[in-house]
């Protein structure tokens, strides 16, 4: 991604470490980030959707996607914090090892005073216990802040994944 830095300043932040465990197949979790209706039924906090507008499920491959605020409680969050209703959003994956492992790179471009910069979300899958694990690893941002709201962002994704596979914190 030319002329983007890599996020500097977050070298001392900790990646932001979520683990699951889910009555699934890992190829239903791999499908989730990797096909257009995986990764729309489920993207973005409770309170948004996304629509894709371009998914390569490949190494090099592309994603970009409108992340949209369509519940009331959010879309007043977003007014209130002069933020638009809707963000586009582009990145690509650049590791990709079917139901493995795959790493989406964002491109940060939202972040008043910081430029543009990437962000990386590293993810593998496997099994346990007759079970399908995905382990999450949200690279920090510069300012602990984006970090913060990123963590707390994806938290609030995953409970689209939790109350669908049944999770219960274990």
């Amino acid at each position: 991604m030319n002329g983007i830095s890599a996020a500097t300043g977050a070298s001392e932040q900790a990646p932001v470490v979520i683990e699951r465990s889910y009555d699934a197949r890992v190829e239903d979790l791999w499908a989730l980030w990797t096909t257009k209706d995986g990764f729309e039924s489920w993207w973005g906090p409770v309170g948004f959707r996304v629509e894709v507008k371009a998914l390569e499920a490949r190494r090099g491959g592309a994603l970009d996607y409108e992340m949209i605020a369509d519940a009331p409680e959010a879309i007043a969050a977003m007014k209130r914090m002069g933020q638009p209703l809707t963000h586009r959003t582009r990145g690509m994956y650049s590791e990709f090892e079917p139901h493995e492992r795959l790493t989406l790179v964002h491109v940060i471009d939202f972040v008043p005073g910081s430029g543009v910069y990437q962000s990386l979300i590293d993810v593998s899958f496997g099994t346990a216990e007759g079970k399908a694990r995905m382990t999450v690893s949200l690279h920090p941002h510069p300012d602990p802040h984006w970090t913060r709201m990123t963590a707390q962002g994806f938290g609030s994704q995953l409970t689209k994944l939790d109350e669908r596979f049944g999770w219960s914190g274990g």
